[in-house]
């Protein structure tokens, strides 16, 4: 008889390397396995990884390649919408996610597989965002999580490598970095207390810029579609500003927020190209779209931010909120300037045709072209008619 099938969604790192071995030798799987780039790899680590995947024992082993459907399906309106949770993280790591989840899922069923596998633990967001969208997009296939399931620690599951003739320098980094298109996460011992801050030499790119300067972002209709004159697609933008602004400095934090599982949680990230767009693509918007845009955008997006986070980017629902976010990007164009420097930076300003801030109707504090000084007493006599009434009528009350 044949073996089963599974897909594993395969790193090359301890867990999944164990993953690999389980599978196959302890539960007589067919194993294959998947990589998802989202924008993190190198050919040379897409190469090394594969050639490590099948050094293990899989049957196949394919990367599949999601950068652009990433930017296409969720990074532009995650711009559109400004989204920082809490006000202060790019999503980076919870965006990828569902992507790469996503891509296992149909490549699994592409194969036929009756078994989909990731060496998620039981501890974080990861294994809610990659059991969500496995459930969702291949709901006959089973789930298998080795690491979770087994409650295996770091030193026995290189024992047990090693005991499969699985020997490699398994040596645990002092951070754990992720790095995808949208920015890099980074964990430590100091992102595991609550006062701790990353040291230098904890983020993956170095301050090695001493100077400063200035970068004009050009956008159309609210994606970022040029750097300093020059045209590019946004992914080539995206990845061309954050060689410009990481060795600054620019872009790193640490976020603290709530997990899917209801623990606080602290994580570094370096993220440079996602800040600067989406502070220059605020402002834009601040100058182009009214008042009620501005509020109900704001809304809007931070609900599509929550629920991408916690792995419901499938829910219908977001595909309502992606429609108004796209729709109110029309006169988002515009060139915007920003002024760096070793660990700062601030947007200088903006320059676009659709600019409401504009002297023909007037300037504010200084003369308006549009309205007369009647025109004003009568608007406040009736903008606050219902609160005086509301006033008259309580002290009246009040005296009785």
């Amino acid at each position: 008889m044949s073996k089963p099938k599974v897909l594993l969604a395969f790193s090359g790192g301890l867990d999944t390397s164990f993953c690999v071995k389980y599978l196959s030798e302890d539960r007589g799987y067919e194993v294959h396995s998947a990589l998802v780039n989202t924008g993190g790899f190198s050919a040379e680590e897409l190469k090394d990884i594969e050639e490590k995947a099948y050094g293990l024992g899989v049957v196949s082993h394919v990367t599949l390649d999601v950068v652009e459907k990433y930017y296409n399906d969720c990074i532009r309106y995650m711009v559109f919408g400004n989204v920082l949770k809490n006000n202060t993280y790019p999503l980076s790591v919870s965006a990828e996610r569902v992507f790469q989840a996503t891509a296992v899922a149909e490549y699994a069923n592409q194969i036929g597989a009756k078994a989909i596998a990731h060496g998620s633990t039981g501890a974080g967001n990861d294994q809610v965002r990659f059991d969500v969208v496995f459930r969702i997009l291949s709901p006959e296939v089973e789930i298998i999580t080795p690491i979770r399931d087994l409650k295996l620690s770091r030193e026995a599951e290189i024992e047990y490598l090693k005991e499969k003739g699985v020997v490699r320098e398994w040596h645990k980094a002092a951070y754990s970095i992720n790095k995808g298109l949208w920015g890099t996460s980074v964990g430590g011992k100091e992102t595991l207390t609550s006062n701790g801050y990353l040291p230098e030499e904890a983020w993956p790119t170095q301050v090695t810029k001493s100077g400063e300067e200035t970068v004009k972002l050009h956008f159309e209709k609210g994606e970022l579609v040029g750097l300093n004159g020059e045209t590019l697609s946004p992914v080539e933008a995206i990845v061309k500003l954050n060689e410009i602004a990481a060795p600054y400095g620019i872009g790193r934090d640490i976020h603290v927020g709530d997990t899917i599982i209801g623990i606080k949680g602290r994580v570094g990230f370096e993220a440079a190209a996602p800040l600067l767009i989406i502070k220059a693509h605020h402002l834009l918007e601040k100058h182009t779209l009214t008042k009620q845009q501005l509020y109900w955008k704001q809304n809007i997006a931070e609900m599509y931010g929550t629920m991408l986070h916690e792995g419901q980017f499938l829910e219908p629902v977001m595909r309502n909120f992606e429609t108004f976010l796209a729709d109110t990007q029309d006169n988002v164009s515009g060139v915007v300037e920003i002024h760096l420097a070793p660990y700062r930076y601030f947007v200088v300003g903006i320059e676009s045709q659709y600019d409401l801030m504009s002297s023909v109707f007037g300037s504010y504090g200084e003369m308006n072209n549009a309205w007369t000084g009647d025109d004003v007493r009568g608007f406040s006599k009736i903008v606050s008619n219902q609160t005086m009434i509301h006033r008259k009528v309580t002290d009246l009350a009040q005296q009785q």
